[in-house]
């Protein structure tokens, strides 16, 4: 069995190599968990020992097959009890994420399964992020990020980039969450904002930053 600080690496290494298409290097481990590049070094020997990765010279690491089911289970793990916290118990979507990152390294296969089939066995977390099936499968949808949408063009916001609390905070504050309906009404050349109206309502001016944090479904005008 891996430790709690072990499950965290392998997660961290998955979520790192997913992002980028390719390998997770000591510094960007090192950043993603907040600690030292040496402490890094220290813990992927331990994890080579166990076989959760492989590395590669002037590359990095890559999660072995062994690693990524590991990986596939916490994330699996965290959504589900993101969906249960949100659900069931009534937090918001930005208050769930360190509270899943705690509960996702309670070791029950069973108690897994009895919460996803509780949940009514759900496909996508309270950010819209597609959760693992028990045998680590994903359900893939067509979306788009809302910056890709031109002047006209409608979408129902189906998922977030970025689940940092500021920026989710920033979206409720908007009137956004997952089902609400953006039309864009026009884009701003000088910044790339753009000017949208929210579930035929109100008119917002959203960043770049925040257009392209958000994953839209397209619809039909």
């Amino acid at each position: 069995m891996a430790t709690e600080t072990e499950e965290n690496y392998i997660k961290a290494i998955y979520k790192i190599t997913e992002k980028n298409q390719g390998s997770a290097n000591t510094n960007a481990i090192a950043q993603h968990l907040s600690t030292s590049p040496a402490s890094v070094t220290d813990m992927l020997k331990r994890l080579s020992e166990k076989e959760y990765f492989h590395y590669e010279k002037y590359k990095g690491v890559y999660l072995t097959s062994k690693g990524i089911k590991m990986a596939t289970n916490l994330v699996r793990k965290h959504r589900l009890w993101e969906v249960f916290l949100v659900d069931k118990l009534g937090f918001s979507w930005d208050e769930v994420h360190d509270l899943a990152e705690q509960l996702e390294h309670v070791d029950s296969d069973d108690l897994i399964k009895k919460l996803d089939d509780y949940l009514g066995n759900p496909k996508y977390d309270p950010h819209g992020d597609p959760i693992p099936n028990a045998e680590g499968k994903f359900t893939i949808r067509n979306q788009v990020s809302l910056q890709s949408l031109t002047k006209g063009e409608k979408g129902v916001v189906v998922g977030v980039r970025e689940h940092d609390t500021p920026f989710l905070q920033y979206l409720n504050q908007q009137g956004i969450s997952l089902g609400t309906e953006i039309k864009v009404l026009n884009h701003i050349d000088f910044d790339h904002s753009k000017n949208i109206l929210i579930d035929n309502s109100s008119e917002k001016v959203l960043s770049q930053k925040a257009c392209s944090n958000l994953f839209v479904k397209k619809s039909s005008s």
